[in-house]
């Protein structure tokens, strides 16, 4: 019945009707205008939409989907009191900082390198909602640079590069070979690190506790170890090789929490910087919801990953300090410094580097101090980057002796790791002993220390329980007997290891 009325509604408009239903009788005029006034009440309500809508402006087609151009986006993150910093999905492409320009460059050279592929899997490849894709797509089948070669799930069509679509995929690819993430911009990496920031945690003696459980440290250590940490700035971690500096290094950055969120690459006028390194970051998924969606909308251009703590050592050199050209035309790699922002940056055996000591200080003697650093990238465009990591400088020599007053002046913390006591030794054994497979032998270990070491005014290590343990199990595994601590194979050991020491 209300079909029929929008019909004539539509046919002969609210004015033919009106008139129709105007009555010749002037005596019935009073129920004519009854009639008339209940007539155009439900021509009224039959022309409009669930939400007040007139019907014929809801029915005008609307005009394709153009999104502006993204301007200047911040990350679509959440901080409160429920948990750390999560970057959102984006709902828009300004919201996301990417242009139409990007999207459709990168779809067609995913097209041109991995061929056919679904809306959905261009989407996934890229890390962008689908509904962000989608319209891309459209203009790109408009424009006839791509073609339906089926249909998929989901409301989907699998896609192919039409003839033109390739010669612009193959130039695209000449300017730019990435095909990754979409990346995000400067801006919204600049934000995510303020708001993961080191210098907003304060570790306490509990948090300490807790990122060395696995270590016996001297609480004395603990004790200057915690506000050196707290300052957020470089510190020195000096004394003889063995005494696990490298260990304690990688343990500090425990003590500000698990994971942190980075981006998989970072958009730059029109060159594209990766920042997440499987090679030295450990993804942490999340974990998917038992149903059919996920828990969280989460931005999939952004990675979360175990707090980064980077070790180098003598094979540091300059060019690792500043942007890395890669093989594909404006593609580049973070330096070593922005891919440890948040966490930990351990310069291990520091003055053995093949660069000067003054080299690499003076490059960061500004950075330790303003907490931000200037880099170049490959097209010449210089950039302000945040410098907001702990840097550990490990050395097994005299600070006093590596570096000027200037420098020490802005590494407040020196900390030096000392030799193990006695007891101290002796607890190390009973403690690696299980672990490398033997069992605990007190008299074994007397002998030792009254044979090997006490004569000699051999120094104790920290490493040397867990080396010499080694050896016997190794021995023993040759004698195909089980490995055992005994006086024949602490003697053994001894020999091996300290052989020309």
């Amino acid at each position: 019945m209300q079909s029929e009325e929008m019909d004539t509604l539509s046919e002969s408009g609210p004015t033919a009707l009106t008139e129709e239903a105007l009555p010749a009788s002037s005596e019935n005029s009073a129920e004519a205008n009854n009639d008339l006034e209940s007539l155009l009440k439900r021509i009224n309500h039959l022309a409009k939409n669930d939400n007040g809508t007139p019907a014929a402006q809801a029915a005008t087609p609307a005009p394709p989907r153009r999104l502006a151009p993204a301007k200047a986006s911040k990350p679509q993150g959440s901080e409160s009191s429920a948990g750390p910093w999560q970057p959102q999905e984006p709902v828009t492409l300004a919201e996301a900082g990417i242009s139409e320009g990007q999207l459709e460059h990168l779809a067609l050279r995913s097209l041109a390198a991995l061929g056919d592929l679904s809306g959905h899997q261009i989407a996934e490849q890229h890390s962008v909602p689908f509904r962000l894709i989608e319209p891309i797509l459209a203009d790109l089948k408009y424009a006839q640079m791509v073609a339906y070669r089926g249909s998929a799930p989901m409301n989907d069509y699998v896609y192919q590069l039409t003839d033109h679509g390739r010669e612009t995929a193959r130039k695209l690819t000449e300017l730019c070979s990435y095909l990754g993430s979409a990346p995000v911009t400067l801006d919204a990496y600049i934000e995510s690190v303020a708001k993961q920031t080191l210098t907003r945690l304060h570790p306490t003696v509990t948090d300490l506790q807790g990122a060395f459980s696995d270590l016996l440290v001297n609480p004395r250590m603990l004790r200057r170890l915690g506000p050196a940490i707290n300052s957020g700035r470089g510190l020195f971690l000096f004394g003889a090789p063995g005494n696990g500096k490298t260990s304690i290094a990688e343990r500090i950055t425990k003590a500000f929490g698990d994971t942190i969120w980075i981006p998989r690459a970072i958009g730059i006028d029109g060159e594209v910087m990766r920042v997440f390194d499987p090679g030295l970051h450990e993804e942490v998924p999340l974990e998917e919801s038992e149903g059919i969606l996920l828990d969280h909308a989460i931005d999939k251009r952004w990675v979360r990953i175990r707090r980064p703590t980077i070790v180098v050592g003598g094979e540091l050199t300059m060019d690792a300090l500043d942007v890395i050209p890669s093989s594909g035309n404006n593609v580049s790699e973070a330096p070593l410094q922005m891919k440890s922002n948040c966490g930990t940056l351990v310069i291990d055996d520091f003055g053995r580097q093949r660069m000067t000591t003054d080299e690499l200080l003076n490059r960061w003697i500004v950075p330790l101090e303003k907490r931000y650093d200037f880099l170049r990238m490959v097209n010449g465009k210089k950039i302000q980057v945040p410098f907001d990591q702990l840097i550990i400088f490990s050395t097994n020599l005299e600070p006093k002796d590596l570096v000027d007053d200037a420098f020490l002046r802005r590494i407040p913390y020196k900390i030096e790791v000392p030799d193990p006591s006695e007891e101290e030794f002796r607890k190390l054994f009973e403690i690696m002993a299980p672990i490398v497979g033997m069992d605990f032998n007190q008299e074994a270990l007397d002998y030792l220390v009254d044979e090997h070491y006490k004569p000699v005014d051999r120094p104790y290590r920290c490493c040397q329980p867990r080396d010499l343990l080694l050896q016997i199990r190794n021995y023993c595994h040759y004698l195909d007997v089980p490995p055992q601590m005994c006086k024949e194979y602490f003697d053994y050991a001894v020999e091996n290891y300290f052989a020309i020491m």
